[in-house]
């Protein structure tokens, strides 16, 4: 089925997202564990992972609408040098991807692709869970102190 080119022009522009976030969510998960934090690590992985998973579903729908998955673009990857900048990073990340997703979705209702639309919904719905759980995380920190908060993610 061919699709709208200006819907799969931003599906591809949400695939850079996506590919960009896996990088940088892997680099700030092995970060964590070099230094210990087993727990931190394991939950910026599961982000990293379903990242991975959006790829895939975003590939499969361009592939669907007869375009051309571009797995070469990425946008800058912001690698903190320690775990609040890390989180300040990932949370801004998650910001842009959830105002991205909000604009695909109008646009697939607008050009009446409704079956986009509600993949971007779903992805939707887990990018609001990530800024959530980031959010928890940075709470954590100013609540309990750095030294402290990274005192329980051994």
């Amino acid at each position: 089925m061919k699709g709208n080119e200006k819907l799969i022009e931003t599906l591809n522009s949400l695939l850079a997202d996506e590919l960009t976030a896996i990088n940088q969510y892997m680099v700030h998960s092995e970060m964590s564990a070099n230094w210990g934090y087993e727990k931190l690590h394991k939950l910026i992985e599961k982000r990293a992972i379903d990242e991975m998973k959006h790829a895939e579903k975003l590939i499969a729908r361009i592939l669907f609408l007869e375009g051309i998955p571009i797995v070469s673009n990425l946008r800058a990857v912001h690698i903190g040098s320690e775990i609040p900048k890390q989180l300040n990073y990932d949370h801004a990340a998650e910001s842009d991807a959830i105002k991205a997703y909000n604009a695909a979705i109008n646009l697939a209702g607008e050009v009446g692709d409704f079956a986009t639309r509600e993949l971007l919904e779903h992805i939707l719905n887990d990018e609001d869970k990530h800024i959530d759980e980031i959010e928890m995380l940075m709470d954590q920190v100013k609540q309990m102190t750095l030294p402290i908060f990274l005192s329980t993610q051994g």
